[in-house]
Parts: structure tokens; sequence; C-alpha cells
């Protein structure tokens, strides 16, 4: 590390980390792409997120010329958590309006301009030979990976429409054998929903299909709000509103549990999207099984520049764990995770730390109203445990506003 002085501070520049790695049999500059959705659905904004540094991009869902889309505005709603924004976003928004034809030519200039970058395209279809034509066409265009949304939570055209293609095994595995028959080239990933009753047989599926990756996973179907005065939900068109699909880090821990359950059980590659917002997440995707994650919701929220603080903050992770790849992140929480039976049984109880403890008494109410009665108050305001009644359930610990001001200990049984 040097150092600059600039106004007659000591100004630390940190030297860039190489973070590329191959995955899929295409090399990215970086874990992190953009996700099929309206930040790539516009040639000049996904040349932007390349020029920012992107690693790459899935081009908004696709479908072929004369495929009906038929948009409604205002088409998002947010859940907001505890004064943060956005903490999940809803939308009613389909496909693109750019039909195949335009897509194509997008596709063409990116890989002419950058042809460093990772251009995917995203598509949709209802028979076939619609399938198969637009595979065919994107390759010709020149694309470096095609994804297919079996997981609108607006319904697929398809099978069942209204429903998800991937709700139904032998749609799933039937059209992507479709799929993956017309591709001669580029490498194919299916887009799943968590909304089934088992993902593993969902990925299983895929396997079978031959095709070589999974998207896991989409957005969540979720009634976003109710306004309680007029009982429209949000987002209120008219009067009338729908189930929205829900994205951002509201729905992060739906992601990773369906993730670790594909990586545990189907030997194929997946890339991670649903909730990642910081390098951090991107590490916990990467861990339970991603080889490359997806971002949606942070980039719509606070832009492109985001890619920045991504790529910054997992070249500090590398140094810090001592690895030389974010390759080598892929997996490795998975043997950590195991079924209830298999956790150990341990005494353990609460500890809060006087010097730390604020007075604010929420473990105290927490633990009175909702855990085991064990933490009292003191006249001084600094709570107190009581180890008959305690347990360890670590309630306290999680409403503790300070930070390893309450600790969870393993204490020796008498």
């Amino acid at each position: 590390m040097r150092m600059e002085y600039k106004n007659f501070k000591e100004i630390p520049i940190y030297p860039k980390r190489d973070l590329s790695y191959d995955f899929l049999g295409l090399h990215w500059e970086n874990p992190f792409i953009l996700a099929a959705a309206p930040s790539t659905d516009d040639l000049d904004m996904v040349r932007r997120a390349f020029k920012a540094g992107w690693s790459g991009a899935i081009l908004k869902t696709t479908s072929i010329e004369g495929t009906r889309v038929d948009l409604c505005y205002p088409m998002m709603s947010t859940f907001d958590h505890d004064g943060r924004r956005l903490f999940g976003m809803g939308n009613i928004d389909l496909i693109s309006e750019h039909h195949i034809d335009v897509v194509e030519r997008n596709v063409r200039t990116l890989k002419q301009e950058f042809p460093e970058k990772v251009v995917g395209a995203s598509i949709m279809a209802g028979r076939k030979d619609d399938w198969q034509r637009l595979v065919e066409r994107l390759e010709n265009a020149g694309v470096d990976l095609i994804e297919c949304s079996f997981s609108c939570p607006q319904g697929n055209i398809g099978e069942d429409p209204g429903k998800m293609l991937a709700q139904s095994l032998s749609a799933t595995e039937l059209t992507a054998r479709w799929v993956k028959e017309a591709a001669r080239r580029v490498p194919v990933s299916i887009k799943i929903t968590p909304h089934v009753t088992d993902i593993v047989e969902v990925a299983r599926a895929v396997k079978r299909s031959g095709c070589d990756a999974l998207t896991a996973s989409n957005s969540i179907q979720a009634l976003m709000g109710i306004d309680i005065r007029t009982f429209t939900p949000y987002p209120s068109l008219g009067g009338k509103s729908t189930y929205s699909g829900m994205t951002g880090p509201a729905i992060k821990p739906i992601t990773l549990r369906t993730i670790a359950e594909i990586a545990r059980n189907v030997d194929i590659p997946i890339l991670g999207t649903g909730g990642a917002s910081t390098w951090s997440d991107a590490v916990e995707f990467m861990s339970v099984g991603a080889g490359v994650v997806q971002f949606c919701t942070a980039v719509m929220h606070h832009g492109f520049r985001i890619i920045d603080d991504l790529t910054s903050g997992m070249g500090h992770y590398l140094e810090e764990m001592e690895f030389r790849s974010p390759r080598e992140i892929v997996g490795k929480a998975l043997p950590h995770i195991g079924s209830h039976d298999d956790l150990p049984r341990r005494t353990i109880r609460s500890k809060i730390d006087r010097r730390l403890c604020i007075g604010c008494d929420q473990c105290v109410v927490a633990c009175r109203d909702g855990g085991h009665m064990a933490i009292d108050a003191r006249p001084d305001r600094i709570p107190v445990v009581n180890d008959d009644r305690c347990v360890g359930c670590g309630l306290c610990q999680h409403v503790c506003p300070v930070d390893n001001c309450i600790r969870m200990e393993e204490i020796a049984i008498q």
C-alpha cells in the first residue's frame, strides 16, 4: 500500500485486487453481474454499467416478435422496515417490451464494444419452436449466456398461463431440454422459483434436461401491503391491485436456503440471485454454492456505482481470508449445514457485559415476555441474568442495540 498526500492528510491508496476467475466456461472480471431487470433493458444503461465495472449483465427477459407485453403503471411498491427504505421491493412488471429483434442488436453492440464482458440474455416463450428460435438468434448475435425465465411471479407463457413453468417438474424438464437442444455454443441456465414443494426435485429435473446451470432464484410472490383507509393493496392502479414479485434484502434468507439445498443435493452450477445488496451478501451466496451473484434491487435503489463498494470489499475480504480467488469461497459453508438432529446439545447461558450495557432494558422486556423470564432489572439499570432460569435461547443478544454487550457462553455442567 502506498500513501498519497492531499491537503496535508495521509490518504491510503489500496491496490485493486484481481477478482477474475472462470465459471461456466466463461471468464468473469469479478463475481458481480446485473440480473435481468429494468436496469438491463436499455442499451445505454448496460453500457454505463459495464464502464462502471460490472462483470456482466443478463438482459431483461425478451420474447418472440408479436408477443403481447401489456404493462401496467405504477408497477413498483415497497416494504419498508424500521426506517429502512426498499427493505423489500415489489413489482408487477412483466417481460421486456423489447422483442428479440431489439435484443439481438443490443447483444451485437455490447459484444463489439465490451468483448471482455459477459453478455447474457433472458428468454421466455410459449412453444417449442419459439424457445428454440430465441436461442438460435441470440447465439448468432454473439450472446455469452442464455437464461430461461421459468419463474416469472406474474405467470409464464406456457403450460399453464398464470402459473410458473418451474412449478411443474415435467414442464421444466421438457422445456429446458428444448432450449438445450437448440444451444450449440453457449451455456444455458434455468431461472427457477422457491414457490415449490421440493426445490431439489426441480433442480434434478433441470439436470436431467442437460442444461448447464440454474439461476436460483426469482422474486417471492407477495402482497406488499394494504392502504387501511381505502383497503386497496399496493401498488394501487385505479383502486385495483394484484400480487407482486418481492425482491431486495427481505428475501435474502430464502435465497440462501434455496441455493444451499440445491448445492447440497444436485451437482449443477448455480448463479445466485435474490436479496444480495453488499459484497458480504455475495460472499454468503457463494459460500452456499453460487458461482456468481446477480444484483437487482440494490442497483435500482443506489445505482451502478455500488460496484466500487462490491469490488473493494471483496478484494479486502480475500486478502483478510488469504483466498487467492473468489472461486475459493464457493461451497465453504455447506459442510456446516445439517439437520436438526445433527446439532450439538450444549448448556448455554447469556452473559451481559456491565461495561457495555446502556441500561435500555430491551433484553429485560424481551426475555420477560418472549423468553424465559431469566433477566431481572436492577435499581442501577444494569440487568442481571438468572442462570437457573436462562436456557441460552439467544433472544436477548439479538434485541440488544450494543454490539458484543451480550454473549452466549457454554458452561460446564456441575
